[in-house]
Protein backbone atom coordinates (compact mmCIF):
# COMPACT_ATOMS: atom_id res chain seq x y z
CA UNK A 1 0.00 0.00 0.00
CA UNK A 2 1.10 3.65 -0.99
CA UNK A 3 1.54 5.30 2.40
CA UNK A 4 2.34 8.85 1.62
CA UNK A 5 3.41 11.48 4.76
CA UNK A 6 0.09 13.51 5.45
CA UNK A 7 0.49 16.92 7.13
CA UNK A 8 -2.16 17.21 9.48
CA UNK A 9 -3.07 21.17 10.41
CA UNK A 10 -5.76 22.30 12.79
CA UNK A 11 -5.69 25.71 14.13
CA UNK A 12 -6.15 26.50 18.24
CA UNK A 13 -8.15 30.03 19.26
CA UNK A 14 -8.05 29.61 22.85
CA UNK A 15 -9.67 26.55 22.97
CA UNK A 16 -7.09 24.25 24.08
CA UNK A 17 -9.58 21.47 25.58
CA UNK A 18 -11.57 20.84 22.43
CA UNK A 19 -8.06 20.86 20.72
CA UNK A 20 -6.74 17.95 23.30
CA UNK A 21 -9.50 16.27 22.64
CA UNK A 22 -9.19 15.92 18.55
CA UNK A 23 -5.42 15.55 19.66
CA UNK A 24 -6.58 12.28 21.22
CA UNK A 25 -8.55 10.93 18.46
CA UNK A 26 -5.44 11.61 16.35
CA UNK A 27 -3.56 9.54 18.67
CA UNK A 28 -5.40 6.67 17.93
CA UNK A 29 -5.05 5.94 14.32
CA UNK A 30 -3.59 3.15 12.89
CA UNK A 31 -1.99 5.20 10.09
CA UNK A 32 1.88 5.02 9.64
CA UNK A 33 2.85 8.49 8.33
CA UNK A 34 1.73 11.35 9.82
CA UNK A 35 2.87 14.40 10.67
CA UNK A 36 0.32 16.62 13.55
CA UNK A 37 0.84 20.49 13.28
CA UNK A 38 -0.90 22.62 15.56
CA UNK A 39 -1.46 26.29 15.10
CA UNK A 40 -1.76 28.23 18.16
CA UNK A 41 -3.39 31.59 17.36
CA UNK A 42 -3.14 34.73 20.09
CA UNK A 43 -0.78 32.53 22.02
CA UNK A 44 1.03 34.26 24.28
CA UNK A 45 2.47 31.15 26.27
CA UNK A 46 3.28 28.08 25.01
CA UNK A 47 1.05 24.76 25.25
CA UNK A 48 2.98 22.83 23.89
CA UNK A 49 3.91 20.02 26.44
CA UNK A 50 -0.10 19.96 27.19
CA UNK A 51 -0.70 19.18 23.29
CA UNK A 52 1.49 16.52 23.35
CA UNK A 53 0.16 14.59 26.27
CA UNK A 54 -2.64 13.89 23.88
CA UNK A 55 -0.17 13.43 20.68
CA UNK A 56 3.21 12.75 21.99
CA UNK A 57 4.99 14.35 18.49
CA UNK A 58 2.48 17.27 17.76
CA UNK A 59 4.67 20.21 16.60
CA UNK A 60 2.95 23.59 17.83
CA UNK A 61 2.98 26.77 16.29
CA UNK A 62 2.68 29.76 18.69
CA UNK A 63 1.50 32.98 16.91
CA UNK A 64 1.06 35.87 19.13
CA UNK A 65 -1.22 37.35 16.46
CA UNK A 66 -4.53 36.03 15.76
CA UNK A 67 -4.45 35.08 11.89
CA UNK A 68 -7.81 33.80 11.52
CA UNK A 69 -9.09 30.59 10.41
CA UNK A 70 -6.87 31.28 6.71
CA UNK A 71 -3.80 32.30 8.18
CA UNK A 72 -2.98 29.88 10.88
CA UNK A 73 -4.02 27.07 8.17
CA UNK A 74 -1.76 28.78 5.85
CA UNK A 75 1.48 29.05 8.42
CA UNK A 76 0.85 25.15 9.15
CA UNK A 77 0.51 24.55 5.46
CA UNK A 78 3.83 26.57 5.06
CA UNK A 79 5.68 24.66 7.48
CA UNK A 80 4.13 21.44 6.79
CA UNK A 81 6.44 18.31 5.25
CA UNK A 82 3.52 16.14 3.54
CA UNK A 83 2.62 14.98 0.20
CA UNK A 84 -0.58 16.08 1.45
CA UNK A 85 -2.36 18.51 4.01
CA UNK A 86 -5.44 17.46 6.21
CA UNK A 87 -7.14 20.56 7.37
CA UNK A 88 -9.60 19.51 10.50
CA UNK A 89 -11.49 22.52 13.01
CA UNK A 90 -10.25 21.66 15.68
CA UNK A 91 -13.51 20.78 16.95
CA UNK A 92 -13.83 17.44 14.97
CA UNK A 93 -12.76 14.14 16.23
CA UNK A 94 -11.43 11.78 13.68
CA UNK A 95 -12.11 7.42 13.67
CA UNK A 96 -9.48 5.38 12.47
CA UNK A 97 -9.57 4.72 8.68
CA UNK A 98 -10.46 8.14 7.81
CA UNK A 99 -7.08 8.96 5.76
CA UNK A 100 -6.58 5.49 4.08
CA UNK A 101 -10.21 6.29 2.69
CA UNK A 102 -9.43 9.70 1.88
CA UNK A 103 -6.18 8.80 0.30
CA UNK A 104 -7.88 6.19 -2.10
CA UNK A 105 -10.40 8.75 -2.97
CA UNK A 106 -7.07 10.48 -4.93
CA UNK A 107 -7.31 8.21 -8.07
CA UNK A 108 -6.18 10.61 -10.70
CA UNK A 109 -3.76 13.95 -10.28
CA UNK A 110 -7.23 16.26 -11.34
CA UNK A 111 -8.56 15.65 -8.24
CA UNK A 112 -7.89 18.66 -6.27
CA UNK A 113 -9.36 17.98 -2.59
CA UNK A 114 -11.78 15.30 -0.83
CA UNK A 115 -13.98 15.80 2.44
CA UNK A 116 -15.52 13.21 4.21
CA UNK A 117 -19.23 13.30 5.15
CA UNK A 118 -19.33 15.10 8.07
CA UNK A 119 -21.70 14.08 11.32
CA UNK A 120 -23.17 16.54 14.02
CA UNK A 121 -21.46 15.12 17.29
CA UNK A 122 -24.27 15.57 19.30
CA UNK A 123 -25.96 13.43 16.71
CA UNK A 124 -24.06 11.40 15.21
CA UNK A 125 -26.90 9.35 12.98
CA UNK A 126 -27.21 13.39 11.58
CA UNK A 127 -25.53 14.54 8.47
CA UNK A 128 -24.29 18.31 8.85
CA UNK A 129 -22.44 17.86 5.26
CA UNK A 130 -22.11 15.27 2.17
CA UNK A 131 -21.22 18.15 -0.39
CA UNK A 132 -22.41 21.61 -1.41
CA UNK A 133 -24.87 23.26 -3.75
CA UNK A 134 -23.40 26.08 -6.02
CA UNK A 135 -24.23 29.18 -4.85
CA UNK A 136 -26.31 31.34 -5.91
CA UNK A 137 -25.65 34.30 -8.24
CA UNK A 138 -28.84 36.23 -6.65
CA UNK A 139 -29.16 35.41 -3.11
CA UNK A 140 -25.40 34.66 -2.99
CA UNK A 141 -26.44 31.54 -0.50
CA UNK A 142 -26.05 27.89 -1.15
CA UNK A 143 -26.91 24.83 0.90
CA UNK A 144 -25.15 22.10 2.45
CA UNK A 145 -26.04 18.07 1.54
CA UNK A 146 -27.18 16.47 4.36
CA UNK A 147 -28.01 13.01 2.90
CA UNK A 148 -26.00 10.87 0.78
CA UNK A 149 -26.16 8.37 -2.03
CA UNK A 150 -27.48 4.77 -0.96
CA UNK A 151 -24.26 3.48 -3.57
CA UNK A 152 -21.38 5.49 -4.48
CA UNK A 153 -18.17 5.98 -3.49
CA UNK A 154 -17.98 9.15 -4.20
CA UNK A 155 -19.99 13.10 -4.54
CA UNK A 156 -18.39 15.71 -6.90
CA UNK A 157 -19.22 18.48 -5.11
CA UNK A 158 -18.29 22.58 -6.16
CA UNK A 159 -17.03 23.34 -2.69
CA UNK A 160 -15.00 21.26 -0.24
CA UNK A 161 -15.75 22.19 3.29
CA UNK A 162 -13.13 23.55 5.72
CA UNK A 163 -13.75 21.79 8.76
CA UNK A 164 -12.05 19.17 7.20
CA UNK A 165 -10.39 18.21 3.81
CA UNK A 166 -7.17 16.41 2.52
CA UNK A 167 -5.02 18.31 -0.38
CA UNK A 168 -2.18 16.84 -2.14
CA UNK A 169 0.58 19.52 -1.48
CA UNK A 170 0.85 20.20 -5.40
CA UNK A 171 -2.36 21.78 -6.02
CA UNK A 172 -1.64 24.63 -3.33
CA UNK A 173 1.59 24.81 -4.89
CA UNK A 174 -0.20 25.33 -7.99
CA UNK A 175 -3.47 27.47 -6.91
CA UNK A 176 -1.81 28.93 -3.96
CA UNK A 177 -2.31 29.57 -0.40
CA UNK A 178 -6.16 30.05 1.34
CA UNK A 179 -7.24 33.65 1.01
CA UNK A 180 -6.83 35.72 3.99
CA UNK A 181 -8.69 38.72 3.51
CA UNK A 182 -11.95 37.06 5.00
CA UNK A 183 -10.30 35.78 7.96
CA UNK A 184 -13.43 33.50 8.67
CA UNK A 185 -16.05 32.21 6.78
CA UNK A 186 -16.35 32.12 2.85
CA UNK A 187 -12.51 31.68 2.57
CA UNK A 188 -12.88 27.76 1.67
CA UNK A 189 -15.10 28.84 -1.10
CA UNK A 190 -13.45 30.98 -2.29
CA UNK A 191 -10.21 28.43 -2.61
CA UNK A 192 -12.32 25.85 -3.70
CA UNK A 193 -13.25 28.36 -6.76
CA UNK A 194 -9.61 28.45 -7.19
CA UNK A 195 -9.20 25.34 -7.50
CA UNK A 196 -11.92 24.40 -9.74
CA UNK A 197 -10.85 27.18 -11.98
CA UNK A 198 -7.44 25.63 -12.15
CA UNK A 199 -8.93 22.23 -13.36
CA UNK A 200 -8.93 20.55 -10.47
CA UNK A 201 -11.79 18.42 -9.11
CA UNK A 202 -13.22 18.59 -5.69
CA UNK A 203 -15.03 15.26 -4.18
CA UNK A 204 -16.88 13.92 -0.88
CA UNK A 205 -15.37 10.28 0.36
CA UNK A 206 -18.86 9.02 1.22
CA UNK A 207 -16.84 6.41 3.33
CA UNK A 208 -15.15 8.30 5.34
CA UNK A 209 -16.70 10.58 8.19
CA UNK A 210 -15.48 12.64 10.94
CA UNK A 211 -17.68 14.33 13.73
CA UNK A 212 -17.86 17.85 14.10
CA UNK A 213 -18.82 19.94 16.99
CA UNK A 214 -19.99 22.87 14.95
CA UNK A 215 -19.50 26.62 15.71
CA UNK A 216 -17.24 26.42 19.41
CA UNK A 217 -14.71 29.25 18.45
CA UNK A 218 -17.47 31.86 17.44
CA UNK A 219 -20.42 30.18 19.18
CA UNK A 220 -23.88 29.14 16.65
CA UNK A 221 -25.30 32.73 16.74
CA UNK A 222 -22.98 35.09 17.97
CA UNK A 223 -22.29 38.91 16.49
CA UNK A 224 -19.11 37.93 15.52
CA UNK A 225 -20.60 35.34 13.39
CA UNK A 226 -23.24 37.48 12.22
CA UNK A 227 -20.41 40.20 10.92
CA UNK A 228 -18.35 37.51 8.86
CA UNK A 229 -20.61 36.10 7.58
CA UNK A 230 -22.44 39.54 6.24
CA UNK A 231 -19.10 40.88 5.07
CA UNK A 232 -17.61 37.85 3.66
CA UNK A 233 -21.01 37.32 1.53
CA UNK A 234 -20.84 40.40 -0.16
CA UNK A 235 -16.98 40.05 -0.59
CA UNK A 236 -17.34 36.80 -1.94
CA UNK A 237 -19.60 37.59 -4.40
CA UNK A 238 -17.92 41.20 -5.36
CA UNK A 239 -14.94 38.73 -6.38
CA UNK A 240 -17.08 36.54 -8.42
CA UNK A 241 -16.68 36.14 -12.83
CA UNK A 242 -20.59 36.99 -13.54
CA UNK A 243 -21.61 41.04 -12.40
CA UNK A 244 -22.47 41.38 -8.58
CA UNK A 245 -25.39 44.15 -9.67
CA UNK A 246 -28.08 40.65 -9.19
CA UNK A 247 -27.19 40.35 -5.66
CA UNK A 248 -26.22 43.69 -4.23
CA UNK A 249 -29.84 44.46 -5.52
CA UNK A 250 -31.47 41.68 -3.83
CA UNK A 251 -29.32 42.30 -0.95
CA UNK A 252 -30.03 46.01 -0.52
CA UNK A 253 -33.82 45.28 -1.42
CA UNK A 254 -34.41 42.08 0.65
CA UNK A 255 -31.84 40.74 3.01
CA UNK A 256 -30.76 43.68 4.75
CA UNK A 257 -34.66 45.10 6.02
CA UNK A 258 -35.26 40.97 6.88
CA UNK A 259 -32.15 40.96 8.94
CA UNK A 260 -32.37 44.07 10.62
CA UNK A 261 -36.05 43.94 11.45
CA UNK A 262 -35.44 40.06 12.93
CA UNK A 263 -32.70 41.28 14.94
CA UNK A 264 -34.98 44.18 16.27
CA UNK A 265 -37.52 42.52 16.70
CA UNK A 266 -35.50 39.77 18.86
CA UNK A 267 -33.89 43.05 20.17
CA UNK A 268 -30.62 41.45 19.25
CA UNK A 269 -29.06 44.66 19.10
CA UNK A 270 -25.50 43.51 19.07
CA UNK A 271 -26.22 41.27 16.26
CA UNK A 272 -27.68 44.36 14.15
CA UNK A 273 -24.83 46.43 15.33
CA UNK A 274 -22.39 43.32 13.68
CA UNK A 275 -24.76 43.18 10.82
CA UNK A 276 -24.81 46.91 9.94
CA UNK A 277 -21.07 46.96 10.20
CA UNK A 278 -20.69 43.57 8.41
CA UNK A 279 -22.59 45.13 5.50
CA UNK A 280 -20.77 48.48 5.17
CA UNK A 281 -17.15 46.90 5.33
CA UNK A 282 -18.49 44.57 2.65
CA UNK A 283 -19.38 47.30 0.29
CA UNK A 284 -15.83 49.21 0.94
CA UNK A 285 -13.98 46.20 0.84
CA UNK A 286 -12.30 46.74 4.13
CA UNK A 287 -9.12 44.32 5.05
CA UNK A 288 -9.09 43.62 8.86
CA UNK A 289 -8.09 41.22 11.32
CA UNK A 290 -10.25 40.22 14.33
CA UNK A 291 -12.71 42.29 15.77
CA UNK A 292 -14.79 42.95 19.10
CA UNK A 293 -18.17 43.42 17.75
Amino acid sequence: MNTPLISIITVNYKQAKVTCELLDSLQKLSYPKLEVIVVDNAQSADDTSLFRQFYKEARVINSSENLGFAGGNNLGIQQANGDYVLLLNNDTEVKDGMIEQLLDCFTSTNIGAVSPVIKYYDTPDKIQFAGFTEINAITGRNELIHSKPANGKTLSSPYFHGAAVMIPKFVINQCGLMPEDYFLYYEELDWSRRFVDQGFEILVCLEAEILHKESISTGKNSPLKVYYQTRNRIHFMNGQKTSPVPFLTFFILFSTPKNMLSHLFKSEFKHLKAFCKGFWDGLVLKKMGFQKI
